[in-house]
Protein backbone atom coordinates (compact mmCIF):
# COMPACT_ATOMS: atom_id res chain seq x y z
CA UNK A 1 0.00 0.00 0.00
CA UNK A 2 2.84 2.40 0.87
CA UNK A 3 4.46 1.66 -2.48
CA UNK A 4 1.23 2.44 -4.34
CA UNK A 5 0.84 5.68 -2.37
CA UNK A 6 4.38 6.78 -3.23
CA UNK A 7 3.81 5.94 -6.89
CA UNK A 8 0.64 8.07 -6.98
CA UNK A 9 2.48 11.01 -5.40
CA UNK A 10 5.26 10.69 -7.94
CA UNK A 11 2.70 10.61 -10.75
CA UNK A 12 0.95 13.75 -9.44
CA UNK A 13 4.29 15.54 -9.14
CA UNK A 14 5.12 14.58 -12.70
CA UNK A 15 1.78 15.89 -13.95
CA UNK A 16 2.27 19.21 -12.16
CA UNK A 17 5.76 19.54 -13.65
CA UNK A 18 4.38 18.83 -17.12
CA UNK A 19 1.59 21.40 -16.60
CA UNK A 20 4.05 24.03 -15.39
CA UNK A 21 6.35 23.32 -18.33
CA UNK A 22 3.49 23.68 -20.82
CA UNK A 23 2.46 26.99 -19.22
CA UNK A 24 6.04 28.27 -19.43
CA UNK A 25 6.28 27.19 -23.07
CA UNK A 26 3.03 29.02 -23.89
CA UNK A 27 4.32 32.20 -22.28
CA UNK A 28 7.67 31.84 -24.02
CA UNK A 29 6.03 31.41 -27.41
CA UNK A 30 3.73 34.36 -26.96
CA UNK A 31 6.30 36.64 -25.36
CA UNK A 32 4.86 38.82 -22.59
CA UNK A 33 1.79 37.84 -20.62
CA UNK A 34 -1.50 38.72 -22.24
CA UNK A 35 -3.22 41.33 -20.07
CA UNK A 36 -6.65 42.89 -19.74
CA UNK A 37 -6.93 46.51 -18.65
CA UNK A 38 -9.51 47.05 -15.95
CA UNK A 39 -12.07 49.59 -17.10
CA UNK A 40 -15.64 50.54 -16.43
CA UNK A 41 -17.78 48.24 -18.56
CA UNK A 42 -19.57 49.94 -21.43
CA UNK A 43 -23.32 50.12 -21.10
CA UNK A 44 -23.31 49.52 -17.34
CA UNK A 45 -25.47 52.13 -15.67
CA UNK A 46 -24.90 53.42 -12.18
CA UNK A 47 -27.71 51.46 -10.57
CA UNK A 48 -28.41 50.83 -6.89
CA UNK A 49 -29.16 47.41 -5.47
CA UNK A 50 -31.16 46.60 -2.32
CA UNK A 51 -31.49 43.37 -0.39
CA UNK A 52 -35.02 42.02 -0.47
CA UNK A 53 -37.01 38.93 0.42
CA UNK A 54 -39.78 37.00 -1.28
CA UNK A 55 -42.99 36.89 0.73
CA UNK A 56 -46.55 35.76 0.16
CA UNK A 57 -49.27 38.34 -0.22
CA UNK A 58 -51.58 36.02 1.73
CA UNK A 59 -49.90 34.19 4.60
CA UNK A 60 -51.97 33.12 7.60
CA UNK A 61 -51.16 31.67 10.99
CA UNK A 62 -54.09 29.49 11.93
CA UNK A 63 -55.22 28.95 15.51
CA UNK A 64 -58.43 27.97 17.30
CA UNK A 65 -60.84 29.78 19.60
CA UNK A 66 -61.14 26.85 22.00
CA UNK A 67 -58.81 24.68 24.06
CA UNK A 68 -58.38 20.94 23.72
CA UNK A 69 -56.11 18.08 22.80
CA UNK A 70 -55.30 17.54 19.10
CA UNK A 71 -56.70 14.14 18.14
CA UNK A 72 -56.23 14.26 14.35
CA UNK A 73 -53.59 15.96 12.19
CA UNK A 74 -54.38 15.67 8.49
CA UNK A 75 -51.53 17.61 6.85
CA UNK A 76 -47.78 18.18 7.03
CA UNK A 77 -45.46 20.96 5.91
CA UNK A 78 -45.37 21.29 2.12
CA UNK A 79 -48.84 19.84 1.48
CA UNK A 80 -51.17 21.64 -0.91
CA UNK A 81 -54.69 22.06 0.42
CA UNK A 82 -58.02 23.21 -0.98
CA UNK A 83 -60.31 25.84 0.49
CA UNK A 84 -62.40 24.31 3.27
CA UNK A 85 -60.23 21.19 3.58
CA UNK A 86 -59.88 19.77 7.09
CA UNK A 87 -56.43 20.40 8.55
CA UNK A 88 -56.67 19.17 12.14
CA UNK A 89 -59.28 18.19 14.70
CA UNK A 90 -59.43 18.92 18.43
CA UNK A 91 -61.13 16.71 20.98
CA UNK A 92 -64.74 17.94 21.05
CA UNK A 93 -66.32 15.35 23.36
CA UNK A 94 -67.47 17.92 25.92
CA UNK A 95 -68.81 20.23 23.23
CA UNK A 96 -70.76 17.41 21.58
CA UNK A 97 -72.32 16.54 24.93
CA UNK A 98 -73.31 20.17 25.30
CA UNK A 99 -75.00 20.09 21.90
CA UNK A 100 -76.87 16.93 22.86
CA UNK A 101 -78.02 18.51 26.14
CA UNK A 102 -79.25 21.62 24.35
CA UNK A 103 -81.13 19.51 21.82
CA UNK A 104 -82.86 17.62 24.66
CA UNK A 105 -83.88 20.88 26.31
CA UNK A 106 -85.39 22.04 23.02
CA UNK A 107 -87.44 18.85 22.80
CA UNK A 108 -88.70 19.35 26.36
CA UNK A 109 -89.64 22.95 25.66
CA UNK A 110 -91.46 21.95 22.48
CA UNK A 111 -93.50 19.43 24.48
CA UNK A 112 -94.44 22.17 26.95
CA UNK A 113 -95.38 24.41 24.03
CA UNK A 114 -97.65 21.71 22.65
CA UNK A 115 -99.42 21.41 26.00
CA UNK A 116 -99.79 25.21 26.23
CA UNK A 117 -101.20 25.34 22.69
CA UNK A 118 -103.82 22.68 23.49
CA UNK A 119 -104.77 24.45 26.70
CA UNK A 120 -105.15 27.76 24.85
CA UNK A 121 -107.44 26.13 22.27
CA UNK A 122 -109.71 24.75 25.01
CA UNK A 123 -109.82 28.07 26.82
CA UNK A 124 -110.89 29.82 23.64
CA UNK A 125 -113.76 27.38 23.17
CA UNK A 126 -114.89 27.88 26.78
CA UNK A 127 -114.63 31.63 26.40
CA UNK A 128 -116.83 31.55 23.29
CA UNK A 129 -119.50 29.76 25.35
CA UNK A 130 -118.94 32.28 28.14
CA UNK A 131 -117.93 29.57 30.64
CA UNK A 132 -114.71 31.43 31.61
CA UNK A 133 -113.75 35.04 31.98
CA UNK A 134 -111.57 37.13 29.67
CA UNK A 135 -108.84 37.14 32.31
CA UNK A 136 -108.60 33.34 32.29
CA UNK A 137 -108.26 33.36 28.50
CA UNK A 138 -105.51 35.98 28.69
CA UNK A 139 -103.61 33.91 31.28
CA UNK A 140 -103.73 30.91 28.97
CA UNK A 141 -102.55 33.06 26.06
CA UNK A 142 -99.61 34.33 28.15
CA UNK A 143 -98.61 30.79 29.10
CA UNK A 144 -98.52 29.77 25.44
CA UNK A 145 -96.42 32.80 24.49
CA UNK A 146 -93.98 32.07 27.32
CA UNK A 147 -93.62 28.47 26.14
CA UNK A 148 -93.01 29.66 22.58
CA UNK A 149 -90.33 32.09 23.76
CA UNK A 150 -88.69 29.33 25.78
CA UNK A 151 -88.50 27.14 22.67
CA UNK A 152 -86.95 29.96 20.64
CA UNK A 153 -84.36 30.67 23.33
CA UNK A 154 -83.33 27.03 23.64
CA UNK A 155 -83.11 26.65 19.87
CA UNK A 156 -80.78 29.67 19.71
CA UNK A 157 -78.71 28.17 22.52
CA UNK A 158 -78.46 24.92 20.57
CA UNK A 159 -77.25 26.76 17.48
CA UNK A 160 -74.58 28.49 19.58
CA UNK A 161 -73.44 25.11 20.94
CA UNK A 162 -73.31 23.69 17.42
CA UNK A 163 -71.29 26.68 16.20
CA UNK A 164 -68.86 26.28 19.09
CA UNK A 165 -68.45 22.61 18.32
CA UNK A 166 -67.30 23.67 14.84
CA UNK A 167 -64.38 25.53 16.43
CA UNK A 168 -62.83 22.15 17.25
CA UNK A 169 -62.33 21.51 13.52
CA UNK A 170 -59.68 23.63 11.78
CA UNK A 171 -60.23 24.12 8.04
CA UNK A 172 -58.22 25.89 5.33
CA UNK A 173 -59.58 29.41 4.68
CA UNK A 174 -58.27 29.33 1.09
CA UNK A 175 -56.35 27.08 -1.29
CA UNK A 176 -52.63 27.17 -0.60
CA UNK A 177 -49.55 25.42 0.75
CA UNK A 178 -48.90 24.48 4.37
CA UNK A 179 -45.68 26.31 5.29
CA UNK A 180 -45.29 25.12 8.86
CA UNK A 181 -46.93 22.73 11.30
CA UNK A 182 -46.12 23.90 14.83
CA UNK A 183 -47.88 21.07 16.72
CA UNK A 184 -47.98 17.30 16.80
CA UNK A 185 -50.65 14.76 17.56
CA UNK A 186 -51.64 14.97 21.24
CA UNK A 187 -50.50 18.56 21.81
CA UNK A 188 -52.81 20.93 23.67
CA UNK A 189 -54.34 23.63 21.50
CA UNK A 190 -55.02 26.93 23.25
CA UNK A 191 -56.87 30.03 22.01
CA UNK A 192 -54.45 32.22 20.06
CA UNK A 193 -51.66 29.63 19.87
CA UNK A 194 -50.43 29.28 16.23
CA UNK A 195 -51.01 25.73 15.03
CA UNK A 196 -50.41 25.90 11.27
CA UNK A 197 -49.03 28.43 8.80
CA UNK A 198 -50.62 28.59 5.36
CA UNK A 199 -49.70 30.73 2.35
CA UNK A 200 -51.08 31.24 -1.15
CA UNK A 201 -48.30 30.48 -3.70
CA UNK A 202 -50.21 32.12 -6.56
CA UNK A 203 -49.61 35.63 -5.20
CA UNK A 204 -46.01 36.45 -4.24
CA UNK A 205 -44.04 39.67 -3.99
CA UNK A 206 -40.52 40.92 -3.29
CA UNK A 207 -40.18 43.40 -0.44
CA UNK A 208 -37.18 45.65 0.25
CA UNK A 209 -36.38 48.68 2.39
CA UNK A 210 -35.48 51.86 0.46
CA UNK A 211 -33.26 54.39 2.29
CA UNK A 212 -34.60 57.88 2.67
CA UNK A 213 -31.86 59.35 0.43
CA UNK A 214 -33.13 57.34 -2.57
CA UNK A 215 -36.78 58.33 -2.33
CA UNK A 216 -36.45 61.70 -4.06
CA UNK A 217 -36.50 60.66 -7.71
CA UNK A 218 -37.63 57.05 -7.32
CA UNK A 219 -41.37 57.79 -7.44
CA UNK A 220 -41.18 58.76 -11.12
CA UNK A 221 -39.10 55.70 -12.10
CA UNK A 222 -41.00 52.83 -10.52
CA UNK A 223 -41.56 51.26 -13.95
CA UNK A 224 -37.77 50.81 -14.29
CA UNK A 225 -37.32 48.85 -11.03
CA UNK A 226 -36.13 45.27 -11.58
CA UNK A 227 -35.40 42.31 -9.33
CA UNK A 228 -33.46 39.04 -9.40
CA UNK A 229 -33.69 35.89 -7.30
CA UNK A 230 -30.43 33.99 -6.92
CA UNK A 231 -30.37 30.22 -7.14
CA UNK A 232 -33.18 29.89 -9.69
CA UNK A 233 -33.20 29.18 -13.39
CA UNK A 234 -32.44 32.45 -15.15
CA UNK A 235 -31.47 34.13 -11.89
CA UNK A 236 -28.60 35.98 -13.60
CA UNK A 237 -31.21 37.96 -15.56
CA UNK A 238 -33.09 40.88 -14.12
CA UNK A 239 -36.81 40.33 -14.02
CA UNK A 240 -39.63 42.78 -14.51
CA UNK A 241 -42.29 42.81 -11.77
CA UNK A 242 -45.98 42.82 -12.55
CA UNK A 243 -46.39 46.00 -10.51
CA UNK A 244 -44.38 48.14 -8.10
CA UNK A 245 -45.75 49.91 -5.04
CA UNK A 246 -43.80 52.31 -2.84
CA UNK A 247 -45.57 52.53 0.51
CA UNK A 248 -46.18 56.13 1.66
CA UNK A 249 -44.95 55.54 5.22
CA UNK A 250 -41.37 55.74 6.53
CA UNK A 251 -40.10 53.74 9.47
CA UNK A 252 -38.99 56.11 12.22
CA UNK A 253 -36.23 53.77 13.48
CA UNK A 254 -34.52 52.89 10.18
CA UNK A 255 -35.64 55.90 8.08
CA UNK A 256 -36.57 53.60 5.21
CA UNK A 257 -39.69 53.13 3.12
CA UNK A 258 -40.93 49.75 1.98
CA UNK A 259 -41.13 48.91 -1.72
CA UNK A 260 -43.18 45.94 -2.88
CA UNK A 261 -42.69 44.26 -6.27
CA UNK A 262 -45.52 41.94 -7.27
CA UNK A 263 -44.23 38.82 -9.01
CA UNK A 264 -45.85 38.01 -12.37
CA UNK A 265 -48.34 35.12 -12.53
CA UNK A 266 -46.91 31.67 -13.14
CA UNK A 267 -45.97 31.12 -16.77
CA UNK A 268 -45.79 34.78 -17.78
CA UNK A 269 -42.73 35.52 -19.87
CA UNK A 270 -41.35 38.23 -22.09
CA UNK A 271 -38.23 40.21 -22.93
CA UNK A 272 -36.96 43.13 -20.96
CA UNK A 273 -34.07 45.23 -22.17
CA UNK A 274 -31.48 46.47 -19.75
CA UNK A 275 -27.77 46.33 -18.91
CA UNK A 276 -26.97 44.84 -22.30
CA UNK A 277 -28.79 41.59 -21.53
CA UNK A 278 -32.17 40.03 -22.16
CA UNK A 279 -34.28 39.11 -19.16
CA UNK A 280 -37.47 37.14 -18.85
CA UNK A 281 -40.46 38.64 -17.12
CA UNK A 282 -41.33 35.74 -14.85
CA UNK A 283 -39.24 33.12 -13.03
CA UNK A 284 -40.06 29.43 -12.75
CA UNK A 285 -43.28 29.39 -10.74
CA UNK A 286 -42.65 26.18 -8.84
CA UNK A 287 -39.21 27.30 -7.61
CA UNK A 288 -40.24 30.61 -6.03
CA UNK A 289 -41.36 30.41 -2.42
CA UNK A 290 -41.60 32.79 0.55
CA UNK A 291 -38.35 33.44 2.36
CA UNK A 292 -36.01 33.40 -0.66
CA UNK A 293 -33.36 36.12 -0.87
CA UNK A 294 -33.92 38.59 -3.68
CA UNK A 295 -32.11 41.66 -4.97
CA UNK A 296 -33.97 44.78 -6.06
CA UNK A 297 -32.30 47.04 -8.64
CA UNK A 298 -33.24 50.71 -8.67
CA UNK A 299 -32.72 52.64 -11.93
CA UNK A 300 -29.77 54.96 -12.51
CA UNK A 301 -30.36 58.43 -11.11
CA UNK A 302 -32.53 57.22 -8.26
CA UNK A 303 -29.81 58.06 -5.74
CA UNK A 304 -29.16 61.54 -4.48
CA UNK A 305 -25.57 61.46 -5.74
CA UNK A 306 -23.61 59.49 -8.29
CA UNK A 307 -22.38 56.17 -7.00
CA UNK A 308 -18.87 54.76 -7.32
CA UNK A 309 -17.50 53.65 -10.65
CA UNK A 310 -18.29 50.01 -11.38
CA UNK A 311 -15.39 47.91 -12.66
CA UNK A 312 -15.70 44.67 -14.61
CA UNK A 313 -13.23 41.94 -15.46
CA UNK A 314 -13.48 38.79 -17.62
CA UNK A 315 -14.38 35.79 -15.47
CA UNK A 316 -11.51 33.82 -17.03
CA UNK A 317 -8.98 36.22 -15.45
CA UNK A 318 -10.09 35.35 -11.90
CA UNK A 319 -8.01 32.92 -9.87
CA UNK A 320 -9.70 30.86 -7.16
CA UNK A 321 -7.68 28.94 -4.59
CA UNK A 322 -9.72 27.36 -1.80
CA UNK A 323 -11.43 30.33 -0.07
CA UNK A 324 -9.21 32.96 -1.71
CA UNK A 325 -10.28 34.84 -4.85
CA UNK A 326 -7.69 36.95 -6.63
CA UNK A 327 -6.17 38.17 -9.88
CA UNK A 328 -2.59 38.68 -11.14
CA UNK A 329 -1.83 42.36 -11.71
CA UNK A 330 1.11 42.97 -14.05
CA UNK A 331 3.35 45.85 -12.93
CA UNK A 332 5.42 48.21 -15.08
CA UNK A 333 8.30 45.69 -15.21
CA UNK A 334 5.97 42.97 -16.52
CA UNK A 335 6.04 41.05 -13.26
CA UNK A 336 2.67 39.53 -12.26
CA UNK A 337 1.69 39.96 -8.62
CA UNK A 338 -1.25 38.21 -6.99
CA UNK A 339 -3.82 40.52 -5.48
CA UNK A 340 -6.91 39.43 -3.54
CA UNK A 341 -10.22 40.79 -4.82
CA UNK A 342 -13.86 40.77 -3.82
CA UNK A 343 -16.37 40.12 -6.59
CA UNK A 344 -19.92 41.27 -7.19
CA UNK A 345 -22.60 40.33 -9.67
CA UNK A 346 -21.96 38.47 -12.92
CA UNK A 347 -23.05 39.96 -16.25
CA UNK A 348 -22.47 37.53 -19.10
CA UNK A 349 -18.75 36.68 -19.23
CA UNK A 350 -17.90 39.73 -17.12
CA UNK A 351 -17.76 39.83 -13.33
CA UNK A 352 -17.89 42.99 -11.22
CA UNK A 353 -14.85 43.75 -9.05
CA UNK A 354 -15.86 45.46 -5.81
CA UNK A 355 -12.50 45.81 -4.07
CA UNK A 356 -8.84 44.96 -4.71
CA UNK A 357 -8.31 46.58 -8.11
CA UNK A 358 -8.21 50.12 -9.51
CA UNK A 359 -9.17 51.51 -12.91
CA UNK A 360 -6.28 51.13 -15.32
CA UNK A 361 -4.76 48.07 -13.67
CA UNK A 362 -3.47 45.49 -16.14
CA UNK A 363 -4.60 42.01 -15.15
CA UNK A 364 -3.14 38.81 -16.59
CA UNK A 365 -5.71 37.20 -18.89
CA UNK A 366 -4.40 33.71 -18.05
CA UNK A 367 -3.94 33.38 -14.26
CA UNK A 368 -2.36 29.92 -14.59
CA UNK A 369 0.42 31.18 -16.84
CA UNK A 370 0.88 34.22 -14.60
CA UNK A 371 1.26 31.96 -11.57
CA UNK A 372 4.15 30.15 -13.30
CA UNK A 373 5.90 33.41 -14.22
CA UNK A 374 5.43 34.82 -10.70
CA UNK A 375 7.41 31.97 -9.10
Amino acid sequence: MKCLHRMSLVALAALSIVGAASAVESVAEGGALATVELRSAAGQSNETSLDGVVEAVRQTRLSTQVAGAIVALQVKAGDRVKAGQELLRIDASAAQQGVAASASQVEAAQAQLKVAASELARQRQLHQKQYISQAALERSQAQWEAAQAQVNALQAQTRVAQAQSGFFLLKAPYAGVVSEVAVTLGDMALPGRPLLTLHDPSALRVTAAVPQALLGSLSSKLDQVRYEINGLAGSAARLQPASVELLPTIDAASHTAQIQLALPPAGAAGAVGGAGATAVVGPASTAVMPGLFARVWLPAGASAKAGPQRLFLPASAILRRAEMTGAYVVDAQGKPRLRQVRLGRVSGDQVEVLTGLRPGDKVAADPQAAAVVAR
